[in-house]
């Protein structure tokens, strides 16, 4: 194996975002306001689609994310969709895990690249895009309007969606960063998909499970990571195994 490139602009990317993620995630919590991971918007059920094979092999879950996702400074079986895929060829699902994260990547990105990423038999997207809207204080609005794109198309093609949340820099100020967060809530329950309220939850603000830049989690990181999103994958996969 070899080290996944450092970018330059990923580490710059999520810099910001993460240095008041932890801070950001306790104020919901203390509000009353952070959701369960692996569980559907109360008010709107998710429902699975019915597995039909397309291309033969294994069906696919695709993880569409940025550096995070990428797993940059880590070896790729380091990465939390590498460690994803481990549980679930231990727990014995027919599903193989598709890193499909770009070091630096936004919403915009990855609605542009969505097409690509959903090739083949993909029977599961985890969205884990935002960060970056978040460090360039780009449009909420806007990356509201991409990340909801990216759902529609995605249920086009039959393919359920998990959504994750981010956190945005402190630096654009307490609204932008509550309207930023409030942003990927709405999205869930407006379109009824699984949400996991924050990917980097249990890793973000903790030394001890981060690389040196702060950043990016390190081993023990990625595996707290891949948990968190294990918790919210595996009763989709159960959900389509019944339909």
């Amino acid at each position: 194996m070899t080290l996944r490139p450092k970018g330059a602009l990923a580490a710059l990317a999520l810099c910001a975002v993460l240095v008041g993620a932890q801070a950001g995630c306790r104020r919901s919590q203390d509000a009353g306001g952070t959701q369960a991971a692996a569980q559907p918007p109360t008010s709107a059920p998710a429902t699975a689609p019915a597995a039909t094979p397309e291309d033969g092999g294994r069906a696919k879950i695709v993880l569409l994310g940025d550096s995070l996702t990428a797993g940059l400074g880590l070896l790729e079986s380091q990465a939390y969709p590498a460690v994803l895929q481990q549980k679930i060829d231990a727990d014995g699902y027919p599903y193989e895990v598709e890193n499909a994260g770009v070091s630096g990547d936004t919403s915009a990105g990855g609605l542009r690249r969505l097409d690509w990423a959903l090739q083949g038999n993909v029977r599961v997207l985890v969205l884990a895009l935002g960060a970056n809207d978040g460090l360039r204080g780009l449009s909420v609005a806007e990356m509201t309007n991409n990340l909801t794109q990216i759902i529609e198309r995605a249920r086009e093609r039959n393919v359920m969606v998990i959504l994750a949340g981010m956190e945005a820099p402190p630096n654009y100020g307490q609204e932008y960063a509550t309207a930023f967060r409030q942003a990927f809530r709405a999205i869930a329950q407006k379109e009824r998909v699984i949400f996991i309220p924050f990917l980097l939850d249990k890793v973000a603000g903790h030394s001890e499970l981060n690389q040196s830049d702060g950043i990016h989690p390190n081993v023990q990181g990625a595996q707290i990571v891949a948990e968190t999103v294990w918790n919210a994958l595996r009763p989709v996969l159960d959900q389509i195994s019944a339909s």
